[in-house]
């Protein structure tokens, strides 16, 4: 590529990757580590493929040192980890477990020595399990005690940590845990899942409060908001069902985060499953819109929908059942049969840029799984795949940015191969890969490419 057709990103630009507590850190049962409710649900016969555990994962409670070093040797800017909230407080409330902090805080100055500056998610789905045997995100308490929870972690770490979010995809959360029961907790119940859906974005603004109360610069929150779009522009049935899933993915969280309060429409649903009155109370709307000022984005595909009386709807849609009809992908898709649709990204944030002006972003993870193959005993894989996607997916940032929308960094998705959740460890999202009989790390094809952009903060 000629210097004359490179894409060069602004000179601020944030580059980096992420990974998640559960998946990656194994160790599940040291140090005081409290059960989570991955633990218990990981063990329940058929829910994870081949019954699956996070206990072992990728060993990075015990080889962060050299996952820190492998992150500095790509070069990457920043890093996005998880909390894991059984560490912190075995039974969710109650005295602190000096240990689990303590691998916290080894981590941040291993990355902080490397020049790697840390950015934490306060919860990444490992709800300890004593809370939920409470109720879970069904019971308001729960919301409370995360606020507690994440001012004991910034206590503790917010000297040096200066990007905070408070949750990652609580959409997965409330209707995958709640709803259809397909992830941890397993519960199946529309009006659970709504419930779960209002306090999860309590708990967020409760903890924004405990944060900012404790000095913490930058606050955010991380949503996988849909690119929805119709099956017909010209059909209204498809726009009203374009309306509903938006509703119900993205607007149910967005517009509350951001002063608007709950949509009226989305409220009108939700009451088809569970009275709103049972759990949004006086004041509830202005704690969650507390302000924030970085909104992480997770994009992976685009979701297509038409309006029809008989469309089967989506189990993690409530209540789109003869009103929705989900459609395949048309295109290309990843080894998780998600479409690979860049474009997608580009009209998302237009549209967030268009709709919520004025809130910083950051996408804090795309990537793409795909069968990897190792091609040699050194455990290299040419992963011409990943790379593509990866590349439409800058292209259209790029694009997004020099249409003015406010975008601060792209975080890869995922650093290292991992714990898939009900996948187990079937699915490959890394730029490294990882052997889980060795817990060897190879850097895949994909992460020397990643490494040369930023290395050149363009493509």
């Amino acid at each position: 590529m000629s210097a004359s057709s490179e894409l060069r990103f602004p000179d601020n630009f944030v580059w980096g990757a992420a990974t998640a507590s559960y998946q990656i850190e194994g160790a599940a049962r040291d140090d005081g580590r409290g059960p989570s409710i991955w633990d218990t649900f990981s063990r329940t016969p058929g829910k994870v493929f081949a019954g699956h555990t996070g206990d072992v994962a990728c060993d990075h409670y015990h080889r962060y040192a050299d996952d820190v070093a492998l992150m500095a040797e790509l070069g990457l800017k920043a890093y996005r980890f998880s909390i894991a909230w059984p560490r912190i407080q075995p039974d969710g409330t109650g005295p602190v477990e000096p240990r689990g902090l303590d691998f916290y805080d080894r981590l941040t100055d291993a990355l902080l020595g490397r020049g790697i500056d840390p950015i934490v998610t306060l919860y990444h789905w490992d709800l300890p399990q004593a809370l939920e045997d409470r109720g879970g995100w069904t019971n308001r308490e729960t919301a409370e005690h995360f606020a507690t929870y994440a001012a004991a972690v910034h206590g503790r770490l917010g000297d040096r940590i200066r990007t905070w979010t408070t949750l990652n995809e609580p959409w997965c959360s409330a209707y995958l845990g709640y709803g259809n029961g397909v992830h941890a907790p397993g519960v199946s119940d529309p009006g659970a899942a709504f419930t779960a859906v209002h306090h999860l974005m309590l708990g967020h603004g409760l903890a924004v409060r405990a944060l900012r109360a404790g000095g913490a610069e930058v606050v955010g929150i991380t949503l996988n908001p849909a690119e929805v779009q119709p099956a017909d522009r010209d059909s209204a049935a498809d726009a009203a069902a374009v309306r509903l899933v938006d509703g119900l993915q993205n607007r149910i969280f967005l517009d509350p985060l951001t002063g608007a309060g709950y949509p009226a429409d989305v409220l009108e649903h939700v009451s088809r499953m569970v009275d709103p009155a049972t759990f949004l109370r006086d004041g509830d709307e202005k704690l969650i819109a507390a302000p924030i000022d970085l909104l992480g984005i997770n994009y992976y595909a685009p979701t297509y929908v038409a309006g029809r009386p008989d469309g089967a709807g989506g189990s993690a849609w409530p209540g789109t059942e003869g009103a929705v009809q989900f459609l395949p992908a048309a295109g290309p898709v990843s080894d998780m049969g998600w479409a690979i649709e860049p474009a997608g990204l580009g009209r998302l944030l237009d549209r967030l840029a268009a709709d919520y002006p004025g809130l910083p972003l950051m996408i804090t993870e795309n990537g793409g799984a795909f069968p990897d193959r190792t091609t040699d005993s050194a455990g290299r894989v040419a992963d011409a795949d990943r790379i593509a996607y990866l590349d439409g997916h800058l292209r259209a940032v790029h694009a997004a940015i020099g249409r003015g929308v406010d975008l601060r960094g792209y975080l890869v998705w995922s650093l290292l191969d991992n714990y898939e959740w009900a996948e187990g460890y079937r699915k490959r999202f890394g730029i490294v890969h990882v052997d889980y009989l060795t817990q060897r790390r190879t850097p895949k094809a994909s992460a020397r490419w990643y490494q040369e952009v930023i290395s050149r903060n363009g493509l």
